[in-house]
């Protein structure tokens, strides 16, 4: 479980293409400090440390994650990506809660700046999913927790405040680019509960 608050960003130096998914090797602060089968929330994507050396390590994306993902539309040697490692037992819990299970992938369709802030436009997003997003309720995006702006007939909004632009991939991002989104596990979980009793 991860809580939406980046720690650091990581790059990627290696990508492998292999018959049931891709192998990726990330440069990282945190490298030394990592083990094999930790968890890590990389743009939002819960992956698992294969391998890991003092500078990098290095995780495998199946297919499935591919198809749910960002990475199966753009997986480029040289990316910048969000990096979290797992939530450990008594930290403070500043975010939401997000597990790191992408529930699809929406396009940045615009940026405004007012002053040191920016606001972002996300679209794309199928009307079955825009179910889950109320204002002022919580979305991961790349792995970054979110307060919702205002809602939007294919999308919403948000608002990037400096520290944010500053410590995640966000000051680098640009109309059109693909983002992993995950929505509130709550809102899922009362959904499937409505459902059921129907």
């Amino acid at each position: 479980m991860f809580t939406g608050l980046v720690e650091t960003t990581g790059k990627i130096i290696s990508v492998i293409t292999l018959s049931n998914g891709k192998r990726l090797t990330i440069k990282a602060p945190f490298s030394e400090e990592l083990k094999d089968g930790e968890s890590i929330s990389v743009d939002g994507v819960c992956l698992s440390v294969e391998s890991f050396t003092s500078e990098t390590f290095t995780v495998f994306l199946s297919k499935e994650t591919l198809r749910v993902s960002k990475f199966g539309k753009k997986l480029n040697i040289g990316q910048i990506v969000n990096l979290e490692r797992a939530m450990r037992a008594g930290d403070r819990f500043g975010g939401h809660i997000v597990t790191g299970h992408v529930d699809t992938v929406a396009t940045l369709r615009s940026i405004n700046r007012f002053g040191d802030t920016v606001e972002w436009y996300i679209g794309g997003i199928n009307r079955e999913n825009l179910k889950f997003l109320v204002e002022k309720g919580s979305v991961a995006v790349d792995g970054v927790s979110l307060t919702v702006n205002k809602l939007l007939p294919d999308g919403f909004t948000v608002f990037l405040i400096p520290l944010t632009l500053q410590v995640t991939t966000f000051g680098e991002k640009r109309v059109g680019d693909f983002l992993n989104i995950e929505f509130d596990l709550l809102g899922k979980y009362v959904d499937r509960i409505l459902s059921m009793r129907k």
